[in-house]
């Protein structure tokens, strides 16, 4: 099919996708840390399907996980127990960063998994109310909308009124004005500030990103996980670690993004990365939280035998190839090269993330901080006519979001580097 064609088709018969570019970009093929589009043009992926494709595309141990089992067994539902979705859980709880002994339950995406994360903290507490965070995202269900708090994602004007949110950790842009570590971490504060005046004093819990994705690889001081998990304790509430985007290694050296922060949660959401492009959400809970779970429930595809394989395939390439400590080595790396860039142009109003997960915010004026959205689009347009494919988000429109798969080397990382230099100096004279 040319490109005309796909184009056509995806406006007749397609509704409610947002495109990152200026006109559609039509994928045919992928392998490894490459893209081809319709055209025949080669693109080096640094932001693998919205941190997602961990491993790079159709990986072979991966697809010959998928191939196997689509030949044994491709569905009998949750009312069945397989040895695809047990082996799984086993894996994955061994890997639990909260109290253990820990369960699982899987579904089909990372909205559903926090659904099923919101349910578990409120059948355990036999409370309601739940605090999650300002500019963080959580999925596109009316409760993960009602999570989110970015008004461009919370569609329908229908939410769940149990919900509250705390300023984010986004020193970049304090909400208070002021300057870490002067500021003694203040943002941490409002959890209580909001508990004590916008709830009962009561939450079931506290949910947020180690790192938060869509609000623009916000990354939160070093201390403020550690601060909000003793408030949300001491009024009883739960911990949910959101790790649909910081999980499986994106951060580096650890499995999850709150490792990094010392903090055991309660509970643990994951998608995304997890099946490497294959629908996947999986919610972990520590077993006395897991238990509270009673009730006639089931996730008709969640659990799906093949979807069970890829996903200990992907888990079990990551410790094989040593990614975790790839993603730490690289992203060390890849992270000297823009900071590199933070001092070439003065676009680049921050630098920040873990791992492979770095963001580059820009802005018009560095003492206004004046958000650049318009720059934003048009480098990530000049990367993309250099060969390299990044995202964008926050609130404002003006983060560079840059997740490439867990296995790129620290070449692939100076051409993404060298790309993006390339295009931040093309926008700037434009």
């Amino acid at each position: 099919m040319k490109k005309d064609e796909i184009l056509g088709k995806f406006r007749q018969y397609l509704y409610g996708l947002n495109t990152y570019y200026s006109e559609p970009l039509p994928v045919v093929r992928g392998e490894g840390k490459w893209l081809w589009d319709a055209d025949g043009n080669r693109y080096l992926d640094f932001f693998g399907g919205i941190v997602t494709v961990s491993l790079g595309h159709c990986e072979p141990r991966v697809v010959a996980a998928i191939e196997k089992q689509a030949k044994t067994l491709q569905h009998v539902s949750t009312l069945f127990p397989t040895i695809p979705i047990v082996e799984l859980a086993e894996t994955l709880c061994n890997l639990f960063p909260g109290e253990k002994p820990a369960k699982a339950f899987f579904t089909n995406s990372g909205t559903e998994a926090i659904e099923t994360a919101i349910l578990s903290a409120r059948l355990h507490t036999q409370r309601t109310e739940v605090i999650g965070l300002r500019h963080g995202y959580h999925g596109r269900s009316m409760l993960s909308m009602s999570l989110t708090a970015h008004s461009g994602y919370r569609l329908g004007g229908v939410h769940d009124p149990q919900i509250r949110h705390a300023v984010a950790p986004y020193c970049y842009r304090c909400p208070y004005k002021l300057e870490y570590p002067k500021c003694g971490v203040a943002c941490a504060n409002d959890v209580e500030e909001v508990i004590k005046t916008t709830t009962s004093g009561r939450p079931a819990a506290f949910i947020a990103e180690p790192i938060m994705g869509v609000g623009g690889f916000i990354t939160p001081p070093k201390e403020y996980p550690g601060i909000v998990a003793d408030i949300v304790r001491r009024h009883e509430g739960l911990y949910i670690a959101d790790e649909v985007q910081t999980g499986w290694g994106r951060t580096g050296g650890k499995w999850f993004g709150i490792e990094q922060y010392g903090v055991k949660p309660d509970l643990v959401v994951g998608a995304k990365s997890l099946g490497n492009g294959h629908p996947i959400g999986m919610t972990l809970a520590k077993a006395a939280v897991a238990d509270s779970f009673k009730g006639s429930t089931i996730a008709t595809f969640g659990g799906n035998p093949v979807t069970m394989a890829a996903c200990k395939a992907v888990v079990d390439v990551i410790v094989q190839d040593r990614l975790l400590d790839n993603a730490a080595m690289v992203g060390t790396h890849f992270r000297m090269r823009l900071d590199g860039l933070f001092e070439k142009h003065a676009l680049v109003g921050e630098v920040r993330g873990m791992g492979l997960m770095q963001g580059i915010e820009l802005v018009k004026n560095r003492k206004t901080k004046e958000p650049a959205p318009e720059a934003t689009a048009a480098v990530m347009e000049a990367a993309k006519e250099r060969g390299v494919i990044i995202g964008k988000g926050g609130l404002l429109g003006n983060v560079l979001r840059i997740s490439p798969p867990l296995n790129v080397t620290p070449d692939d990382a100076d051409q993404a580097a060298d790309v993006i230099d390339a295009a931040l100096g093309a926008v700037a004279k434009a």
